[in-house]
């Protein structure tokens, strides 16, 4: 009670806090060079649609790219890229199911019947799922793995941070100051674990209006620069409320995407 999974601090000398002992090893045909996670303070700012664009983008460019939908409760994934079969699997493990330009996917709705059904489980066992993604799945090589996690500092989001390797995390906010604040409580847990965050997006951050061309910020100014600089994070991006973006996402036609939003992310992210 009371760890902040920091041992440097921590005088009681157990040992079993120590983060690389957690680490999982994934099914023996997997080989991932690179793991990202995408993560958010709260729900609703738009972390799947980061996830998705970013994985495209790094398609894109040649990588071999793969998704691990973390967020159990809420599974939009494959939706997005308008996958509407189910996972196969062997006495070997599940494969992923890939998408029309190669990327692969696993998440919940891949699995369950109807892909409307809740899930109704306790934290232990959905951490318990989102542990055997990454160690039942047969994810074959894999240059860059995207982690959409589930909102918040809970069970999941620990479970992801102590069992994978992760190289760097990436947070999604919108431009409210409160949930500016809590994208505070994200970078601070990735600073605990001793995880470099590499960038930030604030998603919704403006609106081009059709007719005068100028930009509105419905949500109010924006203070992610500000926010970025106090913690030394040095990629900002910024995602329009863009309704070709919107529809594209809603019809599983993400692939097809056009914007330069990320480009900057995307490239930092070649760099780690």
């Amino acid at each position: 009670m009371g760890c902040t999974h920091d041992c440097s601090s921590c005088s009681s000398g157990c040992g079993s806090t120590d983060q690389e002992s957690l680490i999982k090893e994934p099914h023996e045909g997997t080989k991932v060079k690179k793991i990202i996670a995408v993560v958010s303070g709260k729900g609703g700012v738009g972390k799947s649609l980061v996830t998705s664009l970013l994985s495209v983008l790094s398609n894109r460019k040649g990588y071999k790219t793969a998704i691990l939908d973390a967020d159990i409760t809420g599974p939009s994934i494959p939706k997005s890229f308008g996958i509407n079969t189910k996972a196969q699997a062997s006495e070997s493990g599940l494969f992923p199911e890939v998408t029309k330009t190669g990327i692969k996917l696993m998440s919940l709705n891949l699995l369950v019947q109807n892909d409307t059904d809740p899930v109704i489980w306790r934290g232990p066992v959905i951490a318990g799922a989102v542990t055997q993604f990454w160690t039942d799945v047969i994810w074959d090589e894999v240059d860059y793995m995207f982690v959409d996690m589930p909102p918040g500092t809970g069970d999941v989001p620990l479970t992801v941070f102590q069992s994978m390797p992760i190289d760097g995390i990436i947070v999604v906010t919108s431009p409210q100051e409160l949930v500016s604040m809590i994208v505070q409580k994200a970078v601070k847990m990735a600073n605990l674990m001793d995880i470099p965050v590499i960038g930030i997006v604030e998603n919704m951050s403006y609106f081009v209006c059709d007719e005068c061309k100028k930009e509105h910020r419905i949500f109010g100014d924006s203070n992610i620069e500000e926010i970025a600089d106090r913690y030394g994070i040095k990629n900002v991006a910024k995602i329009p409320i863009d309704k070709k973006l919107s529809a594209a996402v809603d019809r599983g036609m993400t692939e097809l995407f056009e914007g330069d939003w990320l480009d900057g992310l995307s490239d930092a992210l070649d760099e780690i």
